[in-house]
């Protein structure tokens, strides 16, 4: 795999996932990164890296290409790095070098001591919804098969899908939850992609 030279820690991989540390020490040396926070809008707006810019991750898919054409390192960013996953996918899909996805996302940027820029949202994280989701159809599930036994087999389906995410690290009920008004932000794809663009 192609690699960037680095001459205080040997070398970080050119499409690869790197750590936090790498990240800032990334930050520090080019003035070109751009980070991309995956997310949606409420979850970035409680908290994310400073200099970050928000393309939640349907909004990226819409516009891999255009994301594709920026000539910056870019680093992807989601909570625990499954949405930054599917995020490189799109784009190295579409064509786009020099791209690298945050090993831990958000969860090991903030355990590794890394600034975060605070927010007032009390929207949850989405893995918390889903949990919330997913907890809540089983438990009416297995109440209601009390009088309709076949019910269970809802609880039986939430049980396979879970697997099924884990299996395929996708989430569909993450995705459905994502287009749900609540969690949808108003993310101007044409100033972002104008910001981006633009020499540091």
């Amino acid at each position: 795999m192609t690699t960037i030279a680095n001459p205080s820690s040997g070398s970080i991989a050119e499409t690869d996932t790197i750590t936090a540390s790498q990240v800032r020490q990334l930050m520090n040396e080019d003035p070109q990164l751009r980070i991309i926070d995956v997310r949606t809008g409420g979850e970035f707006t409680g908290a994310h890296i400073p200099g970050s810019y928000n393309v939640p991750l349907d909004t990226l898919g819409e516009h891999a290409r255009d994301l594709a054409d920026l000539e910056h390192p870019v680093v992807l960013v989601c909570k625990s790095g499954a949405r930054a996953g599917q995020a490189h996918g799109h784009l190295t899909t579409a064509g786009k070098q020099r791209l690298h996805i945050l090993e831990g996302g958000m969860d090991a940027w903030e355990a590794g001591g890394g600034d975060v820029v605070r927010g007032t949202s009390t929207k949850w994280a989405m893995d918390r919804q889903v949990r919330l989701v997913a907890g809540s159809i089983s438990l009416i599930g297995i109440l209601t098969s009390i009088f309709v036994p076949k019910a269970k087999w809802l609880s039986g389906g939430v049980a396979f899908g879970l697997t099924f995410s884990a299996l395929t690290n996708t989430c569909a009920m993450g995705t459905a939850l994502g287009k749900l008004p609540y969690n949808r932000s108003d993310c101007d794809i044409d100033k972002v992609l104008t910001e981006l663009r633009a020499s540091a």
